[in-house]
C-alpha cells in the first residue's frame, strides 16, 4: 500500500523515469539536454549499478551519427546465408554499427552527472499507481510522486493473453578469439540459416571485429526458450564447423526479447507512459529496439512540450499491422522462418528492407516487399486479424 502521508514535497519531481536502462538513459539525456526542461527537476530510478557489459546495442544509420564516439565496430557490408539463398551486399547509404553496453552506460554516467536539476535515485522499484493528476512511485525505500512518470520496466500481461501471438527472439552470444582467421572483418553475418532448424527459426548472428575476433551469436524466433547448454553446443558446432581451432571465449551476453503485436499503449495512463519493450517500443517483427526507441523519444520530447495527457501519445501505424501479419505468420509455421527471410533477401535490395525496418518505407515498397512472401499464407493472417478489434484500432 502507499502511504501518501510520507510523501513529502522532497519526494516530489516534475519526471521520474523508472528503469536505468538503454531507453530510460536515452530519454533522461534528452529531457535534460532540452533548455526547455530546465525547470524541471527529474528524476532515475534503477536498482543496479550498471557497471557490467551486459549486452551489446546494434543499429543502422546513414552517414556519421551521434554515437560514433562511443561506437565498438562498424560495417558497411553484409552477408545473408540460407541453403535457398546467399548474398553479399554493400549497406550504403547505412552504416551498421555497435556500442558495447558498458560504454553505453559510462557515456551516460558522464553526461547526466553535472545535470543540476537531475538526479539517479538507486532503489528499487515496487508499485506504480496512477491517477488523473500524478502517479506514485512505491520503492524498497519510500514513495516518490510526479505528474509524469515513465517506466521501462517489464510489463509482463502480455504473456497471460492468447489472443495476440507471442514469439521471443532469446540468444546466447560468445565473443570468441579464435586461433585460425575465420573472420572477415569487413562484412557482418546478418543471418547464417545454415544449421539445423529443429521445427524453428533458429541462425547465426556475427559481428566480426578482426580476423580472430568476433561476437558469435546463437538466435531464435520461437516460443519457448532452450537450456543454455544447447545455444552453447551450437555455438561451439558452428566454430568447429568453419575451422576456428582453438578459441577462447572472452565474453559472454544472452537475452530475451518478446516479438508481438500486443498493444502495450492499453496500459498507459494519463501521467503514466510505458517506454522501450516495456510500451512496445521494440519493432516486433525483428526484435530491433534501439532504433525505434530512439525515434519515439525524438517525437516525445516534442509532444511532452504540448502538455497533453501520457496515454494519447501514442499512434498505431500500417507497420504495426505489417509486424502483426508477419509475427501470426511466423509464430504458426515457425520452422518456415527461413524461407520467410530467405524470400525477402532475394527479392528486395537490403536498403528497400531496411527502409521497411526503420518504417520509413513508401506503400509501394511495402507492397513489393510483401510480395516477398507466401501470399496464401499472409491472406489467412489478414483474413482473422481484421477480427481483432485491436486490429480495428490500427486501420
Amino acid at each position: 500500500m502507499f502511504n501518501f502521508e510520507s510523501m513529502s514535497e522532497k519526494n516530489f519531481y516534475d519526471i521520474i523515469i523508472c528503469g536505468g536502462g538503454i531507453t530510460g538513459l536515452l530519454l533522461a539525456k534528452k529531457l535534460t539536454d532540452d533548455k526547455y526542461f530546465k525547470n524541471h527537476k527529474i528524476a532515475l530510478i534503477e536498482k543496479e549499478d550498471k557497471n557490467k557489459n551486459d549486452r551489446t546495442i546494434s543499429f543502422w544509420e546513414e552517414g556519421k551519427g551521434e554515437w560514433d564516439g562511443i561506437t565498438y565496430g562498424s560495417w558497411n557490408n553484409a552477408i545473408f546465408i540460407s541453403d535457398e539463398y546467399e548474398s553479399s551486399f554493400k549497406l550504403s547509404p547505412y552504416t551498421y554499427k555497435t556500442i558495447r553496453g558498458i560504454d553505453f552506460y559510462n557515456y551516460f554516467k558522464n553526461k547526466l552527472g553535472d545535470k543540476n536539476n537531475f538526479k539517479i535515485i538507486k532503489d528499487k522499484v515496487l508499485k506504480i499507481r496512477s491517477d488523473n493528476s500524478f502517479s506514485y512511485v512505491k520503492t524498497l525505500n519510500t514513495e516518490y510522486w510526479a505528474p509524469r512518470v515513465f517506466t521501462s520496466i517489464p510489463n509482463l500481461k502480455y504473456k497471460k493473453q492468447t489472443s495476440i501471438p507471442v514469439l521471443q527472439q532469446h540468444f546466447i552470444g560468445w565473443f570468441v578469439k579464435s586461433e585460425n582467421p575465420i573472420f572477415d572483418p569487413k562484412k557482418l553475418i546478418f543471418m547464417d540459416f545454415n544449421l539445423p532448424q529443429k521445427g524453428n527459426t533458429r541462425f547465426m548472428y556475427i559481428l566480426p571485429f578482426d580476423k580472430n575476433f568476433a561476437l558469435v551469436e546463437y538466435t531464435l524466433f520461437s516460443k519457448n526458450k532452450l537450456k543454455k547448454e544447447e545455444y552453447e553446443d551450437n555455438i561451439r558446432k558452428y566454430l568447429k564447423a568453419k575451422n576456428a581451432g582453438k578459441f577462447k571465449v572472452v565474453e559472454k551476453e544472452a537475452g530475451s526479447i518478446p516479438m508481438t503485436g500486443y498493444n502495450f499503449s492499453k496500459h498507459n495512463k494519463s501521467t503514466l507512459l510505458h517506454i522501450g519493450t516495456s510500451g512496445g517500443w521494440t519493432k516486433a517483427s525483428t526484435g530491433f529496439t534501439f532504433k525505434k526507441s530512439t525515434n519515439k523519444i525524438e517525437n516525445l520530447i516534442l509532444y511532452l512540450k504540448k502538455n497533453k495527457p501520457l496515454d494519447k501519445f501514442e499512434n498505431k501505424t500500417k507497420f504495426d499491422f505489417y509486424d502483426l501479419l508477419f509475427l501470426d505468420v511466423l509464430y504458426h509455421h515457425n520452422e518456415k522462418g527461413k524461407s520467410l527471410f530467405s524470400g525477402m533477401f532475394k527479392k528486395n535490395k537490403p536498403q528497400r528492407i531496411f527502409r521497411f525496418l526503420d518504417e520509413k518505407s513508401s506503400f509501394s515498397e511495402d507492397v513489393l516487399l510483401m510480395l516477398s512472401f507466401p501470399i496464401g499464407k499472409f491472406v489467412k493472417a489478414l483474413i482473422k486479424n481484421l477480427k481483432n478489434t485491436i486490429v480495428f484500432d490500427l486501420l
